[in-house]
């Protein structure tokens, strides 16, 4: 009910597009460097574990093709969704349910203000937008790190290496992952938004917000990835 009263305002004006890019610069922007340091560990790590394995069975030459495929389709956004949905969701969380317990949003009624369309509108499309955005970011990192690990292991180029990898990543490898970028971002601001929106019980109310939303939408991350997987698994039998 929440998501759809969500929908419904959505394309109601007035529309709020100043506070919109400031919530688009607070989620994405300040965003950027956690998710940054955490995918170029993710292509170091990934390389490192992965490459002694493909060296074993002769395989070595798979490793950047490998490792493109591997984070572009799946771990790149998951990851990168994860790490949001613990800063991103908490922070909406515990922000609105401050407001909820300080009376602010009532306030904000009284004065004429529709609470919802400037504060929940507005951090759930900010979050919907700026998610694949920093997917992209991530997957790239990622594939840097990698590189780097294989520039100093196998001494390879940085044109072989990314040739290997763009030779096989096709767009239905790109366009299911930025597609289910946009639900996963979706899934954490609505969830931050509507567990902050309906904070009860004072101090102790926003921490549970905090702690619920990050958790929640954790799972459903895990759970939208799931349908996608299979739905994109279809389309591929097809």
């Amino acid at each position: 009910m929440f998501a759809w009263r969500f929908m419904k305002v959505s394309f109601k004006r007035p529309f709020e597009f100043k506070e919109l890019l400031r919530q688009c610069y607070l989620i994405g922007n300040q965003s950027l460097p956690l998710v940054a340091i955490t995918g170029f560990i993710m292509g170091v790590v990934f390389t490192l574990q992965t490459r002694p394995t493909l060296i074993e069975f002769g395989a070595e030459s798979w490793m950047p093709s490998m490792v493109g495929v591997a984070i572009v389709r799946e771990i790149g956004p998951v990851i990168t969704a994860i790490i949001c949905a613990g800063r991103v969701g908490s922070g909406i969380g515990a922000e609105l349910g401050s407001m909820k317990v300080t009376e602010q949003i009532d306030a904000m009624e009284v004065s004429g203000t529709n609470p919802f369309k400037f504060l929940i509108v507005t951090r759930v499309l900010a979050a919907t937008l700026m998610l694949p955005l920093l997917v992209m970011m991530a997957d790239f990192i990622s594939l840097i790190g990698s590189f780097l690990v294989e520039n100093v292991k196998g001494d390879v180029s940085f044109q072989l290496y990314f040739r290997q990898v763009f030779a096989y990543l096709h767009f239905s490898d790109f366009i299911p992952s930025i597609i289910k970028s946009f639900f996963f971002g979706f899934v954490i601001g609505i969830i931050g938004c509507y567990k902050g929106y309906y904070s009860k019980k004072g101090t102790e109310g926003v921490g549970k917000a905090a702690n619920t939303s990050v958790v929640l939408a954790s799972m459903l991350i895990f759970v939208v990835d799931f349908l996608a997987v299979l739905v994109t698994d279809i389309f591929y039998d097809l």
